[in-house]
């Protein structure tokens, strides 16, 4: 499973050389990773490297600990015949019925979610909204426009989340800039800045709402600890780009044909729905407790409805261009693929063990939770940070207040769980393909991932010490 893995990395990292989409071997190991699982789940499970699994025995047999399930998995491998027949369907019925249902629950929750936020996005595109930004924002100088772009990125992305802000940020560089290679850098600061600006509010990031939802973090300490270190994570490299970034960047040319075919009444009216409906996203969330990705359908169903009746008497071409019936053909449809490939690769991961492993690996031989989170950082480059932080979860619990020695790390508040929002919110930020907020820039610019690894990586890398030097800093001399 880690070799097909490791292939399918290798394919989407060398994705323009290869002249093959990266959706492609995304979708080939999401699959070929649950075939390689299914061919060995005998053999995987019973050594009782997965934790679902172990759950699993615990409940169906009545076992008293997991030193009990490692017992019992350990007999089920001498099985033979009937016997060990009847475990091979009952395993093959868990993976089905239970982890690939589980898994795909989750990953369409951010399918549908992306899908939402992108079609809201493009709505507000093909109506010219971002131009009443976009026409305030008078400074062609990339140094002043990087620096004005990353501060709106990073608190729109402690609001919002950072794969919405990226999306609409992205999309609003795309009206400010016409050269490539100049939007591939602002696209690349987006995603620091928006994982930066997501790690340090409770409902910023996926992983730090699954810390603040878990009770390890509460909302005022997570704000004031962590505020600094995400600064200092988008400041320094932002001010290391500005050394070298000189020039005025270059306009899109206006085309006539789209400047007479809505007016500034539509365009406001569509911005202000189009933002609203996605600030209304996480009011949503905390009002009802449902999933995220339904107040963005909710939202979505509002500009649907309100661009139907604004343009109900209007020409043919208006309706052709404008109606959301036609704006979705628009919607980059191969990066939602992209997005189920590799979320579907790593749920199989995470279910047959390996992430678990890995977990376990870093706890034993780095003993320190300092380090032991800026490696989970780090490896959230690699694979997704919500598998990574819910095992961290699960194998530290939360410890009662007043907890003596290493134990105090893990309180409420503690530093390794408010550390850990850090580095698994901005750790991702080091490959283009560590985190949503990347995915989805990737995927909207096209951007190409050995560029990304040359031009942004190490930039990304001194930003993320550096926040983790201001956090250890800021803990060490004034908590």
């Amino acid at each position: 499973m880690i070799v097909i893995f490791v292939l399918g990395y290798l394919a989407i990292a060398l994705e323009h050389p290869l002249k093959v989409d990266k959706a492609v071997p995304a979708l080939a190991i999401g699959s070929l990773l649950w075939v390689a699982y299914m061919s060995g789940l005998f053999d995987i499970l019973t050594r009782g490297l997965s934790p679902q699994f172990s759950e699993f025995i615990m409940g169906k047999e009545s076992l008293a600990d997991e030193n009990a399930v490692k017992s019992f998995l350990g007999g089920l491998r001498s099985l033979e015949g009937a016997e060990k027949a009847l475990w091979l369907k009952e395993m093959r019925e868990w993976i089905v019925d239970n982890q690939i249902i589980t898994h795909l629950g989750e990953i369409s929750e951010i399918l549908f979610f992306l899908l939402g936020a992108m079609t809201i996005v493009e709505v507000i595109d093909q109506h010219e909204g971002f131009r009443i930004i976009t026409d305030r924002i008078n400074t062609t100088s990339k140094v002043k426009l990087m620096w004005i772009i990353s501060i709106l990125t990073f608190f729109l992305s402690a609001v919002l989340d950072n794969l919405t802000t990226t999306i609409v940020m992205v999309a609003l560089i795309g009206k400010l800039i016409s050269e490539k290679y100049v939007r591939w850098y602002f696209a690349s600061i987006i995603v620091l800045a928006a994982n930066a600006g997501g790690a340090w509010s409770p409902i910023g990031d996926v992983t730090t709402i699954m810390l603040w939802i878990g009770g390890q973090v509460t909302t005022a300490a997570i704000i004031t600890r962590v505020f600094l270190p995400s600064v200092a994570a988008i400041v320094v490299p932002v001010t290391v780009i500005s050394f070298f970034m000189k020039g005025e960047v270059k306009r899109p040319a206006a085309e006539e044909h789209d400047k007479q075919i809505t007016s500034k009444s539509d365009r406001i009216l569509i911005l202000l729905l189009g933002v609203g409906g996605l600030l209304f996203v996480p009011v949503f969330k905390t009002v009802t407790h449902l999933p995220p990705y339904m107040g963005m359908l909710l939202s979505l169903s509002v500009l649907w409805l309100v661009t139907e009746i604004l343009h109900r008497n209007k020409s043919h071409e208006i309706k052709t261009k404008l109606r959301v019936i036609n704006i979705l053909r628009r919607v980059d449809i191969p990066t939602v693929f992209f997005f189920l490939g590799i979320l579907s690769a790593v749920a199989a991961l995470q279910s047959a063990g390996q992430l678990n492993l890995m977990s376990g690996y870093l706890t034993e031989n780095l003993g320190n939770v300092y380090l032991i989170d800026l490696a989970i950082g780090l490896l959230s480059a690699i694979v997704d940070n919500v598998p990574l932080v819910a095992g961290a979860m699960g194998m530290y619990p939360v410890e009662a207040a007043g907890a003596a020695g290493f134990a105090t790390n893990f309180v409420q508040d503690g530093i390794f769980w408010e550390f850990l929002a850090y580095t698994a919110g901005t750790g991702g930020s080091v490959l283009i393909i560590g985190s949503a907020a990347g995915v989805a820039a990737m995927g909207l610019e096209k951007i190409d991932f050995i560029w990304y690894l040359k031009k942004i990586s190490l930039l990304a890398l001194l930003g993320y010490f550096s926040g983790a030097g201001v956090y250890y800093l800021q803990m060490t001399f004034l908590h």
